[in-house]
């Protein structure tokens, strides 16, 4: 197998980022699940929380970069962060548009009674976590009592007026595959998602997305335990495709992990491989203007360009 910096050279493509338009933030690490494909491996034990000492220096350097639309904001579980409501105020005061990737199951959680009545009324785009619309798909994957919390939780979202075509409350679910191959066609199983969900669960939702499992972290452990991450690898890459490798979303987006660092993307932080620019983190820049164009890469991208291409919004093509 070739390398991802050979393959990219091989089919003339130079990754590089023309600005940034999404500010993907971590957190923390702490989770109240312990899924086994998470590349975060986050975990109810984790103890990595952002302060508000980070979340003060984003929301200045925010106000200095213009380019920036959108606020991804992730973890573990984001919401778990005591300051998790007002960076989102923040936010919305500056009138960002602001993503909350949602486990789900977090909002059975003590403390989190008004959560989700919270993102609705500050119109925070939910994009929640569901590998399949099966019961015993997800208890495989993400424990057992998951799937009856999160079509709950679903329930409850729809009752807010999430999922039902209103742009100011989007409701986006994610599948991943449960092993080691790459995800079916994206608009195929959203359709055979909304069917079963809305006639079994009379649930809605707007849009699936389809992520392929990145070969790093827990999945990457799973698949070493199970002697198929060299298989895996070589799926990869033999579908490596050069259109989704154009469009990968580390072009315009950048990743702040819980500590202030920058990344070039989510799971360029998990490995902490670091971005390529004399500034390291946050407090070394007066806007994030300033991070460099150029994207570090390794074979774990193989991950986003292998067939219609993978990235936190879906399918690439």
């Amino acid at each position: 197998m070739k390398s991802f910096n050979k393959t990219l050279k091989e089919n003339n493509i130079n990754l590089l980022r023309k600005s940034v338009s999404t500010l993907q933030v971590n957190m923390g690490k702490l989770c109240n699940q312990a899924c086994k494909h998470c590349h975060v491996e986050a975990g109810p034990k984790r103890t990595e929380m952002m302060d508000m000492n980070i979340i003060s220096q984003i929301l200045r350097l925010l106000k200095k970069t213009r380019s920036i639309k959108v606020i991804d904001i992730t973890g573990g579980a984001p919401e778990l962060n005591s300051n998790f409501k007002y960076f989102v105020r923040q936010l919305r005061k500056m009138q960002l548009h602001v993503i909350d990737r949602c486990n789900l199951t977090v909002l059975h959680e003590k403390g989190q009674e008004e959560t989700a009545d919270f993102l609705a009324k500050n119109h925070v785009e939910i994009i929640a976590s569901l590998p399949c619309y099966t019961e015993q798909n997800v208890e495989k994957q993400r424990g057992k009592g998951v799937f009856v919390k999160s079509i709950k939780s679903l329930r409850s979202l729809n009752s807010l007026g999430y999922g039902k075509g209103n742009k100011n409350l989007k409701l986006n679910l994610v599948y991943n595959p449960l092993g080691a191959f790459l995800p079916p066609n994206q608009k195929n199983l959203e359709s055979e998602y909304k069917k079963f969900l809305k006639s079994e669960f009379k649930i809605f939702f707007d849009n699936l997305f389809s992520l392929t499992n990145m070969p790093i972290k827990r999945f990457s452990h799973f698949l070493e335990k199970n002697n198929k991450l060299n298989a895996y690898m070589n799926l990869l890459y033999s579908n490596f495709n050069p259109n989704a490798a154009k469009s990968v979303m580390c072009k315009d987006l950048i990743s702040v992990s819980w500590n202030g660092l920058i990344y070039d993307c989510d799971f360029n932080q998990m490995l902490e491989i670091p971005i390529a620019s004399k500034f390291k983190n946050i407090f070394a820049i007066n806007s994030f203007n300033e991070v460099t164009q150029k994207i570090a890469t390794k074979d774990h991208c193989f991950g986003c360009t292998a067939g219609s291409g993978s990235s936190c919004g879906g399918s690439l093509i």
